[in-house]
Parts: C-alpha cells; sequence; structure tokens
C-alpha cells in the first residue's frame, strides 16, 4: 500500500541572487526606467514635424490591412467618435493609462513577485527599445492625419487635459512627435501589463481583468485613430519578441552565477561536517 504524502505550501522559490540584488539596488532600476522613458520622448521628438515619408508609411500600412482585408479602422473610429461616452471614455484611456497601469505592474511586481521582476523588466525594456527602433526607422503618421477619419482626443479637446495635438497636454503639442505610430507601444504595455498579472496572480477576477485590458486597449488605439490594426499587431510582437531575448539574458545570467559558485570534491564536504 502506498501512502500518500500531502503537498504542502512552502511559499515562494528562494530568491536567485540576481533578484536579491535587484531589489537591493532599487535605485538604479528606477534610472534605468528614467533613461528608457527619456529615450522614449526623445526619439518622438527627434522625427521631423511634417516628414513626408510618414504619409507614405501610413499608405502603406493601409495598402497591407486593404489587401489583408482587416482595414476596419474607419468603422471603428466612426463608431467611438459619434458617441460622447465613447469617445470620451477612449480619450481618457489613451492618454492615461499607458503612463499609470504600466509603473503600477512594475512595482507590484518587484514588491510582490521579485522572482518574476528582473526578467519582466528586461522585456518591457527591450520591446520598448525596438519601438524606438521602428518610430525612427518607420514614421508612420497616424489615422486621425488621413482624410475620412475624425481625430478623437482633438474634437473632444475640451472635456480633458489633452490639446488637438495627440494626447499631449495643453500648450505642449509641439513637444511632441506624431509620427510614432508603428508600433503601438501603447497595446504593447498593455499586453505586457495583462500578461505579467495574469500570470502571477490567482484571483479569476483580476486575471480576467488582465486579459481584458489589451483588448480594450486596442479597441481605444484604433477608436481614437492613432494607431492601424498593424500597428497593434506589431506592438504585440516586440513584446514576444522582447520576451525572447529576456529569457536568453537570463539565461545567461544563471550561468554567468553558477560559475561564480566555487565547486567542492564530496570528500571536502564531508570532512567538514564531522
Amino acid at each position: 500500500m502506498v501512502t500518500k504524502v500531502p503537498r504542502v505550501y512552502t511559499g515562494p522559490p528562494p530568491l536567485p541572487a540576481a533578484s536579491l540584488r535587484t531589489r537591493s539596488r532599487w535605485w538604479r532600476e528606477v534610472l534605468l526606467l528614467v533613461a528608457v522613458y527619456l529615450m522614449y520622448d526623445g526619439v518622438r521628438m527627434l522625427v521631423a514635424a511634417g516628414h513626408g515619408q510618414a504619409f507614405a508609411d501610413a499608405h502603406h500600412v493601409l495598402g497591407i490591412e486593404q489587401a489583408l482585408r482587416i482595414a476596419h479602422e474607419r468603422t471603428v473610429n466612426h463608431a467611438v467618435s459619434a458617441w460622447p461616452v465613447l469617445g470620451v471614455l477612449m480619450s481618457y484611456a489613451y492618454a492615461t493609462l499607458h503612463y499609470l497601469v504600466t509603473p503600477i505592474v512594475l512595482v507590484w511586481l518587484w514588491k510582490r513577485r521579485p522572482w518574476q521582476y528582473a526578467r519582466a523588466r528586461t522585456t518591457l525594456v527591450v520591446a520598448t527599445l525596438l519601438g524606438l527602433v521602428g518610430f525612427s526607422l518607420f514614421p508612420t503618421a497616424p489615422p486621425r492625419m488621413l482624410p475620412g477619419f475624425v481625430d478623437t482626443l482633438a474634437k473632444y479637446q475640451e472635456w480633458g487635459w489633452w490639446s488637438g495635438n495627440a494626447s499631449a497636454p495643453k500648450g505642449l503639442g509641439g513637444m511632441t512627435n506624431e509620427f510614432a505610430a508603428m508600433p503601438s507601444l501603447h497595446v504593447g504595455w498593455a499586453a505586457w501589463c495583462g500578461w505579467q498579472i495574469a500570470r502571477n496572480t490567482v484571483r479569476r477576477w483580476l486575471q480576467v481583468v488582465a486579459v481584458a485590458y489589451p483588448i480594450f486597449m486596442v479597441a481605444v488605439v484604433i477608436g481614437t485613430a492613432n494607431h492601424y490594426v498593424v500597428d497593434a499587431v506589431a506592438g504585440l510582437a516586440v513584446i514576444v519578441i522582447g520576451a525572447g531575448i529576456a529569457g536568453r539574458v537570463e539565461r545567461l545570467r544563471d550561468r554567468t552565477s553558477s560559475a561564480a559558485i566555487p565547486e567542492y570534491p564530496p570528500d571536502a564536504v564531508t570532512r567538514s561536517l564531522t
């Protein structure tokens, strides 16, 4: 007769050395994320306003979508902009959520799931850097700048703090690059947030919210005519690529840490215990 031994929850796995170093050097994490954010805004501003290539690239994107029969931006945009409740809600979501939810999830991981934090942070950083490359090499005018679309944020700008220039605060419209449409980091960051929350919680309602958040953000960026469907797909792609690179970095770090630990012959361990 085989006696079953009951499984006992022993808590989270012990923190590896890399996670302990990350937690003890929180200020370096803050500096890294601030640097990435400054690069994000800096690259957005470096692309010259009125760049003719951005409109050519926009028409290329629309051409690809029409060939694939996924060019549904205009229908969604008109439906959202026609209803003030939807227009205002999605305008606030576009202007606010990626600046609020993403840092909150990062801090939550750092405090509550430190063994997941380093890889998650690296994924986010790499994905953002890939986004900056996309902004630089493929400047793309958003749908709201093309005929037949409604600039939802501009239409409802009196309801919020933003101006008619993207989601920039009033008076600061000239400080933002309006051609940073490809890829959509709004969607990429939302997908990262949903992924990290869903895999690190057992609360069913929170998992449902985590899955719904990136889906809602796709509707937001398309409904406000700030991104194309292809932009949203590209936003998901940079997260997937970032996760792959982060996994390789973590495995390399683990091998390096293992190599740094001295190995002792069994007899030496036995002598130390006697």
